[in-house]
C-alpha cells in the first residue's frame, strides 16, 4: 500500500496497518477480494498532519468530521472543510495537509481489490470535475458509526473472519456514501426543492390523501418540475414515498394496537380498507392480517 503519513500520534488518535499476511488473505478469499482495506485510522486535530505521494498505488478515502484540509492535485488547490469526502483513486498524485488555523479531524482508508475501481466510479463526481475532487457530504454520525466499526477490526488479532468482516463493513462505507450523496447535491444546488417541508407535511398528513398538486404548490413549483426533482434527489416520487410513510405507520400500529384492520386503515387515511390491504400486500407482501400474526408466530414468515 502507499505508505502512510508519519505525522506523530498523539493518544486520542488511531493508525492502523493490516498484517501483510492478512492482505494476501483477503486478497484471496471470494468474500472479501473485490473490496478490502489495507490501512485505516482516525487523526484527532491534526495539527502538522501533511502527506505527499508522487507515486500512488491503492486507493484512499478520507472523511473530515471538524475543521479543515487542503488537498492539491495538479497544481490545483482545494479546500476540505468538515463534512467533506476526500477519495483519491490509484495512480493519481496527490498532497494534502490539514490547515494550520483549524486543523483536521479526519477518518481515512486505504484500500485495494479487484472491484475498488468500480466503488471509486461509483462515487465520482459529474465528469466536469475530477474524479477525485472534494465531495460535500455534511456530517453523519450513522457514517461516522460506520467508520468506528472498522477501526474495531484492530483489535481482533489476526482472527481472518474479523478482516472479512470489516472488508464488508468498508463496502457499507462507500455504497452509504453513494446513497446521500444525491440529497447532499440537492443542498448544494438551492434548487428551491425543500425536501424536509415536503416530508414534514407528509407526517403531518398521513392520516389524509395528499396529492401532487398540493404538495407541488408547498414548495412553489410546477406539479411536472415538483416531480422531476424530487425523483432526481430520492430516486422515487412523491406519492409512492408517501404511501410507503403510510405502511410504515400501518406496520406500527399492528405490531403496538389491537386496532382492527379498518380503524388502522382510517387512521393512515384509507377509508376502503380492502383497497389498504391491497396496497399493504404490494408493499410488504403479505396481508395486514398476516403481518399481525407474524408476530406472535401464528402465521409463518417466508422471505423470499
Amino acid at each position: 500500500m502507499s505508505t502512510p503519513s508519519s505525522w506523530p500520534l498523539p493518544p486520542e488518535s488511531i493508525r492502523f496497518i493490516v498484517p501483510h499476511r492478512v492482505i494476501r488473505e483477503l486478497a484471496r478469499h471470494p468474500l472479501s477480494s473485490g473490496l478490502y482495506p489495507l490501512g485505516m485510522g482516525y487523526y484527532r486535530q491534526a495539527t502538522g498532519h501533511h502527506m505527499e505521494r508522487e507515486t500512488h498505488d491503492d486507493n484512499l478515502l478520507i472523511y473530515c468530521l471538524d475543521g479543515e484540509g487542503e488537498l492539491t492535485l495538479d497544481g490545483h488547490k482545494q479546500i476540505v472543510r468538515t463534512g467533506d469526502i476526500l477519495l483519491l483513486p490509484k495512480g493519481i498524485s496527490h498532497d494534502y495537509k490539514a490547515r494550520p488555523s483549524n486543523p483536521w479531524t479526519i477518518y481515512w482508508v486505504h484500500f485495494h481489490g479487484h472491484h475498488a475501481a468500480e466503488f471509486v466510479q461509483h462515487l465520482a463526481l459529474p465528469k466536469k470535475d475530477h474524479p477525485s475532487a472534494v465531495m460535500p457530504l455534511g456530517i453523519h454520525s450513522r457514517l461516522a458509526g460506520d467508520f468506528e466499526a472498522l477501526l474495531e477490526v484492530r483489535e481482533s488479532t489476526y482472527n481472518i473472519n474479523a478482516y472479512i468482516n470489516a472488508a464488508n463493513q468498508l463496502r457499507q462505507i462507500m455504497t452509504h456514501i453513494a446513497l446521500l450523496q444525491p440529497l447532499a447535491r440537492h443542498k448544494q444546488s438551492g434548487d428551491g426543492l425543500d425536501i424536509e417541508r415536503v416530508h414534514s407535511l407528509m407526517q403531518a398528513r398521513i392520516h389524509e390523501q395528499l396529492d401532487l398538486d398540493t404538495l407541488a404548490e408547498t414548495v412553489n413549483l410546477s406539479k411536472y418540475h415538483f416531480v422531476k426533482k424530487y425523483k432526481e434527489v430520492t430516486g422515487t416520487t412523491p406519492i409512492n414515498h408517501f404511501i410507503q410513510l403510510k405502511i410504515e405507520r400501518a406496520c406500527h400500529l399492528l405490531d403496538t394496537t389491537n386496532n382492527s384492520i379498518n380503524e388502522i386503515a382510517f387512521a393512515v387515511g384509507y377509508e376502503d380498507a380492502y383497497y389498504f390491504s391491497r396496497i399493504f400486500k404490494k408493499l410488504m407482501g403479505v396481508s395486514p392480517s398476516q403481518y399481525r400474526k407474524m408476530r406472535t408466530g401464528a402465521y409463518p414468515y417466508k422471505g423470499d
